[in-house]
């Protein structure tokens, strides 16, 4: 079980308790049925159909406002402006992956790749896989590949049992958060390129995927070096992958980071094991686009095929719901979400900060 000080002080009284076993199987299949009976599982064709259209005349224009520019510094703001619409083209990207805007898969598979692969040059079907195994198993510290311990630690044990730049790092991860996300985006396009030669990606992805991957790469670095002195090149590059990259942590790094970690001796039905790892951000309309509906993340990892525009009416019943059968649920305002993560990230790594000074 997660020891006392890895459970963040923030989390509601009760949640370690509930962490410790198993609970009824039903619950879950209760919940299902009225947010089934409210109509929020149904697919909304208009919604994505005006939110694909808007991201994509926004990237569109993005890139006319670059041509028309030409080689001037004014171009660092175009780099921020597309930084951010990488980012809404990978959410996009996400929900495509979970079928929340088409329901065959071959549709959802091939539309990711072209907003995934094309659009921001990140493999869908390497990210998909690794999504996938968050989703069945979220902060599960041996299950959860957005936990394991690769450049930052999310629980003490990690932090005895980390070593090389981990521990270098480890003990003042909390400070370093934000400036190693500048690279997150750079780090997202090697691993992409490494999938491809991986036994597990199948022929016929790898082919489609290789090919759409050279062909961002290629026409996105040809149109920077084509258009722009190469000081302006390597500038725009910089600010552009830089915040995508720390968009993107922006993005998710709320949803998790500062709940309890679950290791292998926990047993967890489906409705706990979503709901007691996973923080809700409060916010309006804004809030919603900006983090792609994800500040919903406990109704996102209930019913991760629920379109993006349900989430804010699921979470009503949701909360009422863990209310009604004693599961605390946890939300916060965005600003407190960042403020419990780093606060986490700098007590797990105290450890590491001990065996500095000795």
């Amino acid at each position: 079980m997660t020891s006392p000080n890895q459970t963040p002080t923030h989390q509601p009284t009760g949640s370690a308790a509930l962490l410790s076993g198993s609970s009824r199987g039903s619950d879950f299949a209760r919940l299902s049925r009225r947010i089934t009976e409210a109509g929020l599982l149904e697919r909304r064709p208009g919604y994505y159909t005006i939110r694909l259209s808007l991201v994509t005349g926004l990237f569109a224009m993005g890139w006319c406002a670059f041509f028309w520019l030409g080689n001037t510094w004014w171009q660092m703001a175009v780099a921020a402006f597309l930084a951010v619409m990488f980012g809404q083209t990978a959410l996009i990207m996400h929900d495509l992956a979970h079928r929340q805007v088409f329901r065959r898969r071959r549709a959802s598979e091939i539309s990711g790749q072209l907003f995934g692969n094309l659009g921001v040059g990140m493999s869908y079907g390497w990210w998909m896989n690794k999504h996938t195994r968050h989703h069945a198993n979220p902060n599960h510290e041996e299950l959860d590949p957005d936990v394991s311990p690769y450049i930052f630690v999310w629980s003490t044990e990690q932090a005895r049992r980390s070593d090389g730049l981990l521990r270098k790092i480890g003990g003042h991860q909390a400070y370093l958060l934000f400036p190693l996300l500048t690279l997150e985006a750079f780090n997202l396009h090697v691993a992409s390129l490494r999938a491809l030669r991986s036994p597990s990606m199948r022929n016929r992805n790898r082919l489609l995927e290789s090919a759409l991957l050279l062909l961002h790469n290629g026409a996105f670095l040809s149109a920077l070096f084509l258009v722009l002195s190469p000081d302006k090149a390597f500038a725009f590059l910089a600010v552009n992958q830089c915040l995508f990259g720390v968009y993107l942590g922006c993005t998710f790094a709320p949803n998790h980071k500062g709940m309890p970690t679950i290791t292998g001796e926990q047993q967890l039905d489906f409705l706990r094991r979503q709901v007691l790892t996973s923080r809700n951000v409060r916010g309006g309309w804004f809030t919603d686009i900006m983090l792609g509906g994800l500040n919903h993340q406990i109704e996102h990892h209930l019913f991760p095929s629920m379109p993006t525009v349900h989430l804010r009416r699921a979470q009503v019943i949701v909360r009422d719901y863990c209310a009604e059968i004693g599961v605390p649920y946890h939300e916060t305002g965005l600003v407190q979400s960042y403020r419990e993560a780093l606060t986490h990230m700098h007590s797990v790594g105290k450890p590491l900060r001990r065996q500095h000074k000795t």
